[in-house]
């Protein structure tokens, strides 16, 4: 696990694992099992894993089932009544729940792509510089997820963010700014949002 050096500015996790699965059959994002447990559980692991020792976790569909079913100990849990509406209001929730934490980041990761691992998590995370620090992965040059926004980001991003966009108008928009982080040698940007989908989950009970 990559450990954070004392007094280093604080880049905090937060996932968007508010989805319901519409094309899933209405099965929430965050209870599909990969490895014997919820899905949930596994990113806020890998985002520990890639050094952030706080994760705030933003549900949504059936919030209540996964609070009893998954174990978050430790996670900041953040309530997005508004799930329904897209990715842009559960990262609105979720920077929100960031506001006067004093954190100098958020590196923000999706439930539904397990084949983002820690080594991603940590590449990104390196790239702070700053609190107006923007960074991303990137597959093969292309943009992807985790994406990294200093603090003094926070508030335009939320004003941008609607729909399923989520930051997606804010990075267009300052794509000049952007460092973007190579990172298709260790993970993989595959989305879980059909049923054909499910086969990339690991079905095993053993230990993750």
């Amino acid at each position: 696990m990559t450990q954070p050096i004392e007094d280093e500015p604080q880049v905090v996790g937060l996932l968007l694992a508010a989805g319901g699965g519409r094309r899933l059959g209405g099965r929430p994002k965050a209870l599909l099992t990969h490895r014997g447990r919820p899905l949930v559980e596994h990113a806020v692991r890998v985002l520990r894993e890639g050094g952030c020792t706080e994760v705030h976790v933003v549900l949504g569909a059936s919030a209540e089932v996964v609070r009893e079913r998954a174990r978050l100990d430790g996670c900041v849990l953040v309530d997005n009544p508004g799930w329904a509406e897209g990715m842009g209001s559960s990262l609105r929730a979720g920077l929100e729940s960031l506001a006067g934490t004093g954190a100098a980041a958020a590196l923000v990761s999706l439930v539904d792509q397990p084949g983002i691992g820690a080594a991603a998590i940590a590449r990104v995370r390196a790239a702070y510089r700053s609190p107006a620090s923007l960074a991303s992965a990137a597959y093969d040059g292309r943009r992807g997820h985790p994406v990294l926004l200093g603090a003094e980001r926070w508030a335009p991003v939320a004003a941008s963010a609607e729909g399923d966009r989520g930051a997606r108008a804010y990075l267009k928009a300052h794509e000049s700014a952007i460092t973007l982080v190579e990172c298709g040698d260790v993970a993989e940007p595959y989305d879980i949002d059909t049923e054909a989908d499910l086969g990339r989950l690991d079905p095993s009970s053993g230990t993750p």
